[in-house]
């Protein structure tokens, strides 16, 4: 994750929740927000995709590969994500590493919910640079600004008004992947620190490539995401240039690592099994997980 510039991360998971509304996981996903929240260049790639048009370059091919696959993890997770707020309908939300998320306009149930979006400075400033008179429906809406590697969480949350006496729902998606476990631990301190029982702990978390038997699958799409992230590096095009992978988890060593700051796991889901169930065909790699934790 970068500190020095607004995230490209957050723009591609954004495209690729526009691609998403209302084409894939229907009557379960939904973002019309995603749209909005995309700059007029960005949104080339998205109607392209959304017209069913062949993209011309081999550039705009390898654009609508990654943005494919992106599009069928992010609704996955996406759905794991907003049923488990639905379960357990607490007062607050915290989103940690919000970039362009676009949960506090598009959830209904979050009407009566004071809504916190934590990321760095620069990337929460290009999101509300984008809202552009955007409304949410939350309740409240503020936005936290905080570098995970060298900030406090405690501090700015209360200062934007989070009630650390009240239950309070958070949200870790595609945060931990670029924090050092050492940083993963703090922050899962903080988050604890700042939380009283009946608090929900959501976050997705990769796991060490080559984790389970028979990937037979798995390592044939892998060879073809890696050739096509080779040729996009060595092109300069690849989004994520500055924002390397840090640290992936085995699903015991996560349970352990948060029962550790004292939220149980109450259910943990492979993405790609989610994928399927949703009848996704793109891929998915059985790597990607989401953990529902309970305090």
């Amino acid at each position: 994750m970068i500190t020095n510039g607004a995230s490209k991360t957050a723009v591609l998971v954004c495209q690729a929740r526009a691609i998403a509304d209302d084409r894939l996981a229907i009557g379960r996903f939904s973002d019309p927000f995603a749209t909005r929240l995309l700059r007029d260049a960005e949104r080339v790639a998205v109607d392209r995709a959304r017209s069913g048009t062949t993209p011309d370059t081999w550039r705009e091919r390898m654009d609508a590969a990654l943005l494919g696959r992106n599009a069928t993890i992010s609704v996955s997770r996406a759905v794991v994500i907003d049923d488990a707020i639905r379960a357990k309908a607490n007062p607050q939300l915290v989103i940690l590493g919000a970039g362009l998320d676009a949960r506090a306009y598009r959830l209904p149930e979050l009407a009566g919910v004071d809504v916190y979006e934590v990321d760095f400075p620069a990337t929460q400033q290009d999101k509300r640079d984008r809202v552009n008179g955007l409304q949410p429906v939350a309740k409240s809406l503020s936005h936290v600004p905080v570098d995970f590697h060298r900030d406090a969480l405690g501090s700015p949350l209360a200062a934007a008004g989070h009630d650390t006496a009240v239950p309070t729902t958070w949200i870790c998606e595609g945060v931990l992947p670029y924090l050092t476990k050492t940083d993963v631990d703090a922050t899962l301190a903080a988050i604890d620190e700042c939380s009283v029982p009946g608090s929900r702990l959501i976050l997705t978390y990769s796991t060490p490539a080559g984790l389970r038997l028979g990937l037979k699958r798995w390592w044939l799409n892998s060879i073809v995401d890696r050739s096509l992230q080779l040729v996009m590096h060595v092109s300069g095009a690849w989004p994520a240039e500055n924002e390397p992978f840090l640290s992936s988890w085995y699903p015991e060593a996560m349970r352990t690592q948060l029962s550790a700051h004292n939220f149980l796991v109450a259910d943990d889901k492979d993405l790609y099994e989610v994928a399927r169930q949703l009848g996704i065909s793109a891929r998915v790699p059985r790597v990607a997980h989401v953990a529902i934790a309970d305090k």
